[in-house]
């Protein structure tokens, strides 16, 4: 039946993969008879939030009525077409380079497919609401298909219409698939990536335990089958991206095997958006504009306490146990406390000009706080607030639960900060204008003990000797890192480090989305060897690495930790509320 309205509409698209070798993608769209003249739309952002302008890609456009006559095509902007003579049909063909690997990225090679579909197709304006239909064609033999999509037969896919169509990402390939059941939902796990590399029965547990921690803290599944796609390449790489009933995920394949949390984390992270950014929606987001930016001030929640969350999944799950929680917790605090930022940019501001991260100048500690990274702290924060206000009978596992029932069960949005606010109030029965006035929208310095005095813990800073690596290096997407800023006087520039170039290695390791923590493993005194690309040149560079100061943080057992405040902390750290009368002493409010 699905088909059959598909086809009615006659919104159809053909997308051949014959030019595997040159990453050439060949689209086919046909648009039934009707109106005299359609506007054609090429998204200009999708995944992340940058405007990357997909139709840089696009190699050339042509029209045809369906006697195979040319019809006027008139290129309108950098990403909209006009076509006219319409009124009995027509075909528009396209050719698009698709060469970007990773989670946000279109890529056709010899070894497999994957697109974000809004990255190669063309939509017709008038039309967008319209049932579509995909269909690939030239796919090789022994190549399969995987997306959270229906499939009405072989190579075919349809969706309610475009925007549901290009939410959900597909991987083409020789693929290797791992399913299994829990709680009530199918799970897939599809793979591309050398089989070396990776252990599939410990990741399909590590799947497991992650989604049934998640679903239970939020006492919802709202799917049936809900699909995990993975590459572990062995090149640059790192991060996740969230679809409705799907992730698509890129682990650097060295730091898979090294660090045992780079898989978790970020599987949890994107499973969590599930609910958080998926379903429980900032208002501004809706509907999506594939023309320009789409703001909104409530990324800090969107994305911040999603990795707040992510934390308290891997620990339910046993991924995670409270001391190297409580060290990535206080790593998180001397990030920010090091960004002289963190005083002139709220958390609500940075959320604002996300759209500016592409661009290596804003992300100078100078000029930007991470919301990822403040709004990890204000989740913590806001939880701890809550479960003081309420006497610990409520959390932030109480807040998402509201917020999914008053908001995504209910087919709403929320309206951006002020709707956590209110939602953190409903279960708090508190009014908390002054934590989202002075943390979230403000710039007031965090009074760490304050809030963690609940849980018996205090934040001790002190002074640490660090490597001065006399550059600073940012990471857009799932590029390499890239030398934003460098010390003209420090040992990196006498080596021959220049502002944009790009790190392939360090210290002979591929550089992926943890490079930072591979650089924070640099001491004083060590040789750092990076290998960088210049234009088209690659080189290999080393040089001793120099001292400074910083500030870090370390959280610290208070002198004396009452039952009541381990209680409160064994409530924290397990995701439950406490029952009424088990409150420790209180946290007092400003």
């Amino acid at each position: 039946m699905a088909r059959e309205t598909a086809a009615d509409s006659g919104i159809r698209y053909t997308v051949s993969l014959a030019e595997r070798e040159q990453h050439l993608v060949h689209v086919t769209l046909e648009i039934p008879a009707g109106p005299p003249e359609h506007d054609l739309q090429l998204p200009v952002w999708n995944a992340l939030y940058q405007i990357r302008d997909f139709s840089q890609y696009v190699q050339w456009v042509r029209a045809e009525d369906r006697a195979g006559h040319p019809l006027p095509l008139e290129l309108i902007n950098k990403s909209r077409w006009h076509v006219s003579e319409t009124e009995n049909g027509a075909r528009i063909e396209y050719e698009v380079v698709a060469d970007n690997a990773g989670p946000y990225g279109a890529q056709l090679n010899t070894q497999h497919a994957f697109f974000n579909l809004a990255e190669v197709l063309m939509y017709p304006v008038d039309s967008r609401a319209a049932p579509v239909l995909l269909n690939f064609t030239e796919i090789p033999s022994g190549w399969h298909i995987a997306a959270a999509l229906t499939s009405p037969s072989k190579n075919e896919f349809t969706a309610g219409n475009y925007d549901l169509l290009v939410d959900a990402p597909v991987e083409i390939g020789k693929f290797r698939e791992r399913d299994f059941d829990e709680g009530g939902g199918r799970y897939r796990i599809v793979v591309d990536a050398d089989p070396t590399d990776y252990d599939m029965d410990k990741l399909a547990s590590t799947v497991r335990s992650i989604v049934t921690a998640a679903t239970n803290w939020m006492q919802d599944r709202p799917f049936e089958t809900y699909l995990f796609l993975y590459h572990f390449p062995r090149g640059p790489a790192g991060g996740g991206m969230e679809h409705a009933y799907s992730t698509a995920i890129d682990v650097n394949a060295s730091g898979l095997r090294e660090d045992p949390l780079a898989l978790p984390s970020v599987t949890a992270h994107e499973f969590f958006h599930l609910w958080n950014v998926k379903r429980i929606r900032p208002r501004a987001l809706e509907p999506v504009d594939y023309t320009r930016e789409n703001y909104t001030n409530a990324l800090w929640f969107c994305e911040g306490v999603t990795s707040t969350v992510e934390d308290y999944i891997l620990l339910q799950a046993g991924l995670l146990d409270p001391p190297h929680y409580f060290d990535r917790l206080a790593g998180e605090m001397a990030e920010l406390e090091r960004r002289p930022a963190h005083l002139t940019q709220s958390a609500e501001a940075a959320s604002l000009d996300a759209w500016l991260e592409k661009y290596p100048a804003y992300l100078l500690p100078n000029r930007s706080i991470s919301y990822y990274n403040k709004g990890d702290l204000l989740g913590v924060l806001l939880d701890l607030t809550i479960r003081d206000a309420s006497h610990g009978t409520a959390s932030l596992r109480d807040l998402f639960q509201w917020m999914n029932q008053n908001y995504a069960r209910q087919g709403r949005f929320f309206p951006e900060s002020d709707g956590v606010r209110e939602a953190a109030e409903a279960v708090s029965h508190v009014n908390l204008d002054s934590f989202f006035r002075q943390y979230v929208a403000g710039t007031e310095e965090t009074p760490w003990d304050k809030f963690f005095a609940s849980v018996g813990l205090r934040a001790v800073s002190h002074e640490t000797v660090s490597a001065d690596l006399g550059f600073y290096a940012v990471r857009n997407s799932d590029l390499p890192p890239v030398v934003s800023s460098l010390d003209p006087s420090g040992g990196a520039a006498a080596a021959g480090l220049a502002v944009g170039d790009a790190l392939l290695e360090i210290d002979r390791h591929v550089t992926s989305s943890d490079f930072l923590q591979q650089l924070a493993q640099v001491h004083p005194g060590d040789t750092l060897r990076l290998r960088i690309r210049r234009g088209a040149d690659e080189r290999d560079l080393s040089w001793q690495v120099g001292s400074s100061h910083s500030i870090d943080y370390e959280l610290r057992d208070l002198d004396v930790v009452t039952p009541e405040e381990q209680a409160r902390r064994a409530a924290w750290l397990s995701g439950r509320d406490q029952p009424a009368g088990e409150a420790p002493r209180g946290v007092p409010q400003r």
